[in-house]
């Protein structure tokens, strides 16, 4: 079993940067796949970006394609989401999430753990 605790968020103005992290405990870090999800209010839990085990793979959404970036440090049991180029449109509630398995998944149902989430706001 594994738990994650979210930071780093906050309130940011269009355009700016921020990242957010995803602190995991347990010694089996490495041997998740992991995700981060957002939630804005009124709308469904939203799939952001996935990394593989190994760091060696990311997928991400069509909408923060080349404006996210997803790593890991397996040595540190953490995954950051660095974001830059921030929208209003990002604004929710960034969950990251742990699955037991070896392939990437946009679908929050094979996630097997979730932390409790960090507020982002972004700010027109």
């Amino acid at each position: 079993q594994v738990q994650l605790v979210e930071s780093g968020g906050g309130l940011v103005q269009a355009g700016g940067s921020l990242r957010v992290s995803c602190a995991a405990s347990g010694r089996t870090f490495s041997s998740y796949v992991m995700g981060w999800f957002r939630q804005a209010p009124g709308k469904e839990r939203e799939f952001v970006a996935t990394i593989s085990r190994s760091g060696g793979a990311r997928y991400y959404a069509d909408s923060v394609k080349g404006r996210f970036t997803i790593s890991r440090d397996n040595a540190k049991n953490t995954v950051y989401l660095q974001m830059n180029s921030l929208k209003p449109e990002d604004t929710g509630v960034y969950y990251c999430a742990a699955a037991s398995s070896e392939r990437l998944h946009s679908n929050l149902r094979e996630y097997d753990y979730w932390g409790l989430g960090t507020q982002v706001t972004v700010s027109s």
